[in-house]
């Protein structure tokens, strides 16, 4: 009887465990459309198959997991932070470092070369970034656009970041030292007898043209190096909510380079001061400079082939909702005119050329008063190494804060912070030049003069308004293209990041030419100036407002249509 009932009892064990087995091999489908029944619920199975779905219910808990989107939540994990995100958010902060390395050294070089060159001044800013600067970001989004039809992601990375590595180094090494015979010195200072002194502005471009070729190159590394590229790879690889995370550490991480870069330029200035008469200093310096900028921008290349070579075969790619569309043939113009039918892209443009004319009111008026006070090449540059660590300082604070706004307020909170900080330092800084009185007692007690005065209160209204703008208004534009779809993005960055943002340094310029022509001097149009930022400001934050509503709500519908793919 014992023997009949052991029997019987290896009988049905032998009989469940093949249908184990199958069960197990078949887990990943049933539970890819199924979720285990609660623990206590009855079930209407029978007692083996029963047995059978507890002995596979932990294989099928991972596939459950890991086919509705929580695989992160049972993956390794470092510091909190999942291993698949640790491995994009690390090289991207590396990526970012020598990238704003490269723009700190190229931004404060090019206006040491424009401002201080002989028959140059602080005037011919306006003229650059209107009359050159302009026009060649509008030729590189034409170009960019049409090989964007043609060339696949990383051979249109490197297309476009070697040329400015090859660039920078010819400059220094080549281009100065010859500049004595490339430049038309005689010819300029005789035609501007001719004409007058009113075409100081563009005979100046004219006589100094590979320092108005090298201002041009570092203006397009910000615009296209660090927005198109850099940016554009990341909204690539990152989802939504690990943007909002990591998108405020990348700056905060990425901005100890304006520290470092910053008293490189200082370093470098301390040097020129200290060698003998007949060396030329100067030269000297853009050599190590210019060094340092070739070896990252390879650095920078280097890193981008590690993360499409090693980082994303191995870490999941970003949900797609939208279908991919067939990849158009457009030009500019016809790149122009797709983007200008969303009312979603209008409104990140205007908050591009907002933020462009804003800082450019103030900017160029705030370098003429550091020429004024620091005449000297040396002390010019050394000013503004450390104008550009300050800078890197106030923006690492800010960046800490910056999580904690995005986390607590959202997007479109942290979106409004910027324009309301340039506004508030701008007011301090028109009311300086308009209302002189009111701030004698400050200088009597500091013992400044109205000169330095200026330049301190005009270097703290560009330290506060660049490190919102690096802190939150990057961040917030670069989040505001997650959602958009592929065509959208690569349009979008092209025309938006590199033709808005010099539309909007050149319409600052444009605004500062025709107040001076209509009243005289720059001076005499500093109330209508602070007038215009004032309406510029405002219209930027009604388009943060209406922006903010839209990307909710398209990140509302791309979390429905997920959620439609994974069930259908």
């Amino acid at each position: 009887m014992l023997s009949s009932r052991v029997s019987l009892r290896t009988s049905r064990v032998a009989a469940v465990a093949p249908r184990a087995r199958v069960a197990q091999r078949s887990a990943p489908r049933v539970s890819a459309v199924a979720t285990p029944a609660p623990a206590g619920e009855p079930s209407n199975n029978n007692s083996n198959k029963l047995s059978i779905v507890q002995s596979s219910r932990k294989a099928s808990s991972i596939v459950t997991k890991t086919s509705s989107g929580d695989a992160a939540a049972s993956e390794p994990e470092f510091l909190g932070i999942a291993k698949s995100t640790m491995m994009k958010v690390v090289p991207l902060t590396l990526m970012m470092f020598c990238i704003l390395f490269n723009y700190t050294i190229l931004r404060d070089t090019k206006d040491v070369l424009v401002v201080t060159a002989p028959g140059s001044g602080a005037e011919i800013i306006p003229f650059l970034k209107t009359y050159v600067n302009l026009p060649a970001a509008i030729g590189f989004a034409a170009i960019y656009a049409r090989m964007s039809n043609f060339m696949g992601r990383e051979q249109l990375f490197y297309t476009i970041l070697f040329p400015f590595i090859a660039f920078f180094g010819a400059f220094a090494f080549i281009m100065y030292p010859a500049r004595d015979f490339l430049h038309p010195t005689e010819f300029c200072v005789d035609l501007l007898e001719k004409l007058g002194p009113k075409f100081m502005g563009p005979l100046a471009i004219l006589r100094n043209w590979t320092y108005c070729a090298f201002y041009v190159a570092a203006e397009l590394w910000g615009s296209v190096v660090v927005s198109v590229l850099f940016w554009g790879f990341a909204n690539q690889i990152m989802e939504v909510k690990e943007a909002k995370q990591f998108y405020p550490l990348f700056g905060l991480i990425a901005n100890v380079a304006l520290i470092f870069s910053g008293q490189a330029v200082r370093l470098f200035s301390a040097i020129r001061a200290d060698l003998p008469p007949g060396v030329d200093g100067w030269g000297l310096s853009l050599k190590g400079l210019m060094g340092m900028v070739v070896i990252g921008g390879f650095c920078v290349a280097g890193i981008y082939w590690a993360v499409n070579k090693y980082v994303l075969p191995n870490v999941p790619q970003p949900t797609t909702t939208k279908k991919k569309k067939e990849k158009l043939s457009m030009g500019i113009g016809e790149s122009v005119t797709f983007l200008a039918k969303s009312s979603y892209v209008r409104d990140l443009a205007t908050l591009v050329v907002a933020y462009g004319i804003s800082i450019n009111l103030v900017e160029v008026t705030w370098k003429s008063k550091i020429k004024a006070q620091y005449p000297d090449p040396n002390d010019y540059s050394m000013f503004m190494g450390n104008f550009s660590t300050a800078t890197g300082t106030v923006t690492f604070m800010l960046m800490i804060i910056s999580r904690f706004i995005f986390g607590k307020f959202g997007w479109g909170v942290a979106a409004v912070i910027t324009p309301t900080v340039i506004l508030l330092t701008g007011a301090v800084f028109f009311s300086l030049i308009l209302l002189p009185g009111a701030w004698d007692p400050v200088l009597a007690a500091l013992g400044f003069t109205p000169l330095f005065m200026a330049v301190l209160v005009g270097a703290a209204q560009n330290i506060f308004s660049k490190g919102s703008k690096y802190s939150l208004f990057d961040p917030c534009k670069e989040m505001a293209y997650i959602p958009l779809d592929e065509e959208t993005k690569v349009k979008g960055k092209a025309a938006i990041d590199v033709i808005c943002n010099p539309l909007g340094k050149s319409g600052g310029s444009l605004v500062q030419q025709f107040m001076i022509f209509t009243f005289g001097s720059l001076a005499a149009s500093t109330p209508y100036l602070g007038g215009v930022l004032l309406v510029i400001v405002i219209m930027w934050l009604k388009a943060a407002a209406s922006l903010n509503v839209q990307f909710e709500d398209l990140q509302k519908q791309r979390l429905a249509e997920a959620a439609e793919e994974s069930t259908a």
